[in-house]
């Protein structure tokens, strides 16, 4: 790749400008995306314009902008390179954290070995999962390195996401011998009734968004065969009582909606070679007018007990469609103080 400062006409309303040159064609197609998507994702969020001249792309805007679209071309560049794919994630994690050319400690051998600096990626069977803000990066290093840590945050922040993925590398690179998830079987604010069925199909409802991410990470096939031979389990909060959960990686997700004896009760569950992730959204309590929550009282209570890590969000770390951080944000503002 070569970068070329174009000579420009002096003046109040002059635009800075660089063309950047890839020498393979074909991996140009793809940086740019399909109807040139990638490259009208970057133009709209560093209020730039890009413009493909042949194998040259050239950049047009302010200074500082043009220049960070250029870093951001090249690291997308080099991530074809090396033979990865561009998707819309990857672009929009470069346009977050920026490129960052340290070598990535966790990429290659046991993912355990501290992150030095560089990118993180989490293996799994059928993905590489990457952090796409600095929040989620420290969280991801903070579920390697700690035995039990929390993520607090708004919907849409790749909580529980992330801790799934995280539970899958370790599953696969034998550090754990199961995986356990689990949640408070909490209606989100309506009443649905008796469920028909077993008790499977009762609770099933509650637990499907961990079944997604689990479906994001293993083959259909396998994941099936893993939680028919229980090396995977998905189970209601209430099912966690009189258990010792060793040698396990176990995830509470919707924390927020456990009671204080419930959250007393699955952290005291953790054993020996286990980790335990905690997920909640302290906006979205279900629990019933007068009930605490018990992620209020774990913050509260084990805030400063070395060992355990409390990683939080906020909307800026929305992964989701960019209205939801919107959405968030005005939500927020209009919550009552005090």
């Amino acid at each position: 790749m070569v970068t070329t400062q174009l000579p420009q006409t002096p003046g109040p309303d002059t635009l800075h400008e660089e063309a950047v040159e890839f020498p393979d064609n074909r991996l140009l197609i793809d940086l740019c995306g399909e109807y040139d998507r990638n490259l009208a994702d970057i133009e709209r969020s560093l209020g730039v314009q890009i413009l493909r001249r042949g194998n040259q792309l050239v950049v047009m805007g302010e200074e500082t902008p043009a220049k960070e679209t250029v870093e951001v071309l090249r690291a997308l560049y080099q991530r074809l390179e090396s033979g990865r794919m561009v998707e819309p994630g990857d672009v929009d994690r470069e346009l977050r954290m920026g490129s960052d050319s340290d070598e990535i400690g966790a990429r290659d051998g046991d993912q355990l070995e501290m992150f030095k600096g560089g990118r993180v990626e989490i293996k799994t069977r059928k993905k590489l999962v990457e952090p796409r803000t600095e929040a989620q990066k420290a969280y991801v290093q903070s579920l390697f390195g700690n035995e039990l840590a929390f993520g607090i945050g708004p919907a849409g922040t790749g909580k529980t996401y992330l801790a799934v993925a995280v539970g899958v590398s370790m599953f696969i690179e034998g550090h754990v011998d199961r995986i356990i998830l689990s949640r408070p079987a909490v209606e989100a604010g309506e009443k649905l009734g008796y469920l028909p069925g077993d008790m499977k199909e009762k609770v099933d409802p509650y637990m499907q968004p961990l079944y997604d991410a689990l479906n994001d990470f293993l083959p259909g096939k396998q994941l099936a065969k893993l939680i028919e031979e229980k090396r995977i389990e998905i189970a209601p909060l209430a099912f966690m009582r009189g258990r010792t959960l060793a040698n396990a990686f176990v995830v509470l997700d919707e924390a927020q909606n456990a009671t204080s004896m419930q959250m007393k009760m699955f952290l005291t569950r953790l054993g020996e070679g286990s980790r335990m992730v905690i997920t909640g959204d302290r906006s979205q309590i279900d629990l019933p007018r007068g009930v605490t929550s018990g992620l209020h009282d774990a913050e509260r209570l084990l805030g400063r007990i070395p060992g355990i890590a409390f990683n939080y969000f906020t909307s800026r770390d929305v992964v989701r469609h960019p209205l939801v951080a919107a959405i968030i944000e005005a939500y927020d503002k209009d919550a009552p103080t005090g």
